[in-house]
This record gives C-alpha cells, sequence and structure tokens, in this order.
C-alpha cells in the first residue's frame, strides 16, 4: 500500500506500522505533502514545524508500541485548547498566549503516544455554529464548496474529514463538536460533562464546555475516548465516571420531536433526510417515540437568550489559566499580543 492512499483511521495506522509499511517519522512528511496539497490554510492557526514533528515521532519511536496505544497516530487540537510550546488563541489574535503546559487531555493523549500537528480553527471564542466567524478564514467544506464547514470546531473536523490527522479535538458547548462531524461525515463524540478534563481549556460558557472528539470511526472516537477520560480533582466540574456499566436495551428506543414541532426552515431535502433515516432505523428493530420538544427549545434559549449568555461574557475575565508571560519578542514570534495588551483588549472587550 502507498502512504499516499493510506486510510489515517486507528487500525489501518497500525497495521501500517505493524507491516513495516511507514513509521511515525515517514508519516510526518506524508501529513506535510497532504497539508501542502490540500493548500486550504484557514484549516490552521498554528503548525508545529517540521522539525518539531520529528522529535515527536522519533520521541514515540525511542519508547516503542506496547506501552503507547497511540502510538505514531497524529491528531489536531482546536485552537481553544492548550498545548505546551504553542501559541493559543481562541481565533482572536490579541487574545492570544503562549500556553506553558498542555491541557490535561492533550497531555494524556501525547503520553498515548499521539503527534500533535497544529492548532485549528474555530468561531472565534468557540461561538457560533457555522465555522465562517473567524479572522484566519473559513476552511473549505471537503464535500461542497458552497456549503458551510459546521462550526464552532470546523478546522478540526476539516483536518480530519480530508485525511490530515487521524483525529481531532473540538469543543461542545451547544454544538460545536457534533454540527461540525455531521456536515463533514465524521463520528462526532460529546462526552457526559465532567467525563474530560476542561483544565486548559479557554472557557466559552465554563459550566456546560466539553471537550470533543472528531474521528473517521466509532471505534477510534471510543478508543480516544478512553484515553481522555479520568476524573481530575482540580477541574471544578469534573464528576467521577460511575463504575456500573448499563446494559444495552433489548429493543433500542430513539426520541424525536413530535411531527408539529419538527421545523426544517423550509429545507424540503432536510425534511426528506429526516424521514428516510427513520425509515431506515424502524426495521433495524429501533421504536421511533415522540417527545415534546419544548423543554429542549427552553433551555436552548438560556444559552443564547438567558443567564448563559452572561456566564459567557464572565469566562473573558476569569479566563487566567497558568501560562508563561509572554515578552515582546516571544509574542512576535508567535503572533499573539505581551499580557499586558491582552488584558487592555479584554477590558475593550468587555
Amino acid at each position: 500500500m502507498s502512504l499516499t492512499s493510506l486510510s489515517l483511521d486507528v487500525s489501518s495506522l497500525h497495521r501500517a506500522y505493524a507491516d513495516g509499511q511507514c513509521t511515525p517519522t515517514g508519516l510526518v512528511d506524508e501529513i506535510l505533502r497532504r497539508i501542502e496539497l490540500l493548500n486550504d490554510p484557514a484549516v490552521w492557526i498554528h503548525r508545529l514545524p517540521r522539525e518539531e514533528l520529528l522529535a515527536h515521532a522519533q520521541r514515540i519511536e525511542a519508547r516503542g508500541k506496547a506501552i503507547q496505544p497511540l502510538y505514531g497516530v497524529p491528531f489536531a487540537i482546536k485552537d481553544n485548547i492548550d498545548l505546551a510550546g504553542s501559541p493559543t488563541t481562541a481565533a482572536c489574535p490579541e487574545f492570544g498566549y503562549a500556553a506553558k503546559d498542555s491541557a490535561v487531555v492533550v497531555q494524556r493523549l501525547l503520553e498515548a503516544g499521539a503527534i500533535p500537528i497544529g492548532k485549528t480553527n474555530l468561531d472565534q471564542f468557540a461561538t457560533g455554529l457555522v465555522g465562517v466567524r473567524s479572522p484566519y478564514g473559513v476552511p473549505r467544506n471537503p464535500f461542497r464548496a458552497d456549503v458551510i464547514p459546521g462550526g464552532s470546531s470546523s478546522g478540526s473536523a476539516v483536518a480530519v474529514a480530508t485525511g490530515l490527522v487521524s483525529f481531532s479535538l473540538g469543543t461542545d458547548t451547544a454544538g460545536s463538536g457534533r454540527v461540525p462531524a455531521g456536515l463533514n461525515n465524521l463520528v462526532g463524540l460529546k462526552p457526559t460533562r465532567g467525563a474530560f478534563s476542561t483544565r486548559g481549556v479557554v472557557p466559552a460558557c465554563r459550566t456546560l464546555d466539553c471537550v470533543s472528539v472528531f474521528a473517521l470511526t466509532c471505534r477510534d472516537a471510543g478508543e480516544v475516548a478512553r484515553i481522555m477520560e479520568a476524573f481530575d480533582p482540580a477541574d471544578a466540574f469534573a464528576r467521577a465516571r460511575p463504575d456500573a456499566h448499563l446494559p444495552w436495551p433489548a429493543h433500542l428506543r430513539i426520541g424525536v420531536p413530535a411531527r408539529a414541532e419538527r421545523c426544517f426552515d423550509g429545507d424540503a431535502e432536510a425534511e426528506r433526510l429526516f424521514e428516510d433515516s427513520l425509515a431506515r432505523l424502524k426495521p433495524l428493530g429501533a421504536q421511533i417515540v415522540e417527545i415534546d420538544f419544548t423543554p429542549f427549545r427552553q433551555t436552548a434559549a438560556l444559552l443564547y437568550q438567558g443567564p448563559w449568555v452572561a456566564e459567557r461574557w464572565a469566562a473573558l475575565r476569569v479566563s487566567r489559566p497558568p501560562r508563561r508571560s509572554v515578552s515582546s519578542g516571544d509574542a512576535e514570534d508567535c503572533g499573539v499580543r505581551p499580557n499586558s495588551q491582552r488584558r487592555g483588549y479584554i477590558r475593550r472587550l468587555l
């Protein structure tokens, strides 16, 4: 198999490593070739230089496969999640800072052998579901150029869908992980709130934020989630997962809005596809249960028209994770402003 046709799902990649078809260091150059060929700079806000990527890959090779479940697996990180030594901007250059430490979830992935390729684009401050609200441009939807990539985790979704990485991290406060997954034909995993630590994540709405996963397969998403999941006592919103495992139901019940409450905004194709999906589920044994969707709409309104709007504003005031001070020279190097300038910017913003 040629590297140019290699799927980056974890199973295929690990088979290629086991068969000697490639190595993590060899994969680095293939990924850089794919990034150049795609020619969509709006996917990324910051990419690690080749020398740093090779250093990551060499350390992974030296440790060996046995103790690294994500041995040589490339991944991308939404740029509101910290990666040590890289800038974090939340798609706002004036807010940016140089991260001293990696977010807890990122560090767990690094220890499992994954290779960070870079930081991806997003709707600024993770506010939006469209993926077009960024000063760094709009990542192209790989299936239709006239369709939005979805947000806020736009770059993370496109990076996986176009074969640049095996999986990526996003965040999901109100759909920012699941919406771009749907628009890019990916698996989008949003965990139970508190299952993944959010230390090292720029908050959008602190009480609701979740780190999410984009992957090519459910198996990959589950494996990444297993590695990321751990109770973090330093995260005030962390919750330990109960030991008990719920049995799989004998008859799968799927809740859908009552027919009178389904709104497609005049999109006949979307309505048809929704109905087709329900029709395909029934022969598989699923029971379709219509529910009252009103409480869900009321809850959504709290995020966009109620108290959670105030929390989103307040999050910028208190977002001060431990970080290295940025000198003027450092700030110029990584495209962010020094701390004093950033504080002034936030005051003006609020």
